[in-house]
């Protein structure tokens, strides 16, 4: 599976953007999905991950009620939509194909990863 994440940018805070990312490879339906991101000076978190089917999403705390992942398993895309951006959501976002059909919160659970799309929002 290879993975190709896109719609990052720059943006205002309060803003909103929406994250894609295309998966070639026959497998991207049978697996969840995760977006994890990287600040600077940061680890790499967990955004948010939906399942195979679109049936179960988690959040981190801090991305709740502004962020909504989904997923278009007709055309193997995974989206993430992102609202009221702030600061701290400043990043690189990366996309992530688990190795189960669920979408764990734990990076060392994904064994895809894109090569990550740059957000940052200005104050």
């Amino acid at each position: 599976v290879q993975l190709q994440a896109s719609g990052g940018g720059l943006v205002q805070a309060g803003g909103s953007l929406k994250l894609s990312c295309t998966a070639s490879g026959r497998v991207f339906s049978n697996n969840g999905m995760g977006w994890f991101r990287q600040g600077p000076g940061k680890e790499r978190e967990f955004v948010a991950g939906i399942s195979w089917r679109g049936g179960s999403m988690t959040y981190v705390d801090s991305v709740k009620g502004r962020f909504t992942i989904s997923r278009d398993n007709a055309k193997n895309m995974v989206f993430l939509q992102m609202n009221n951006l702030k600061p701290e959501d400043t990043a690189v976002y990366y996309c992530a194909a688990s190795r189960t059909v669920m979408a764990s919160m734990v990076w060392r659970d994904y064994n895809y990863w894109g090569q990550g799309t740059l957000v940052t929002v200005s104050s």
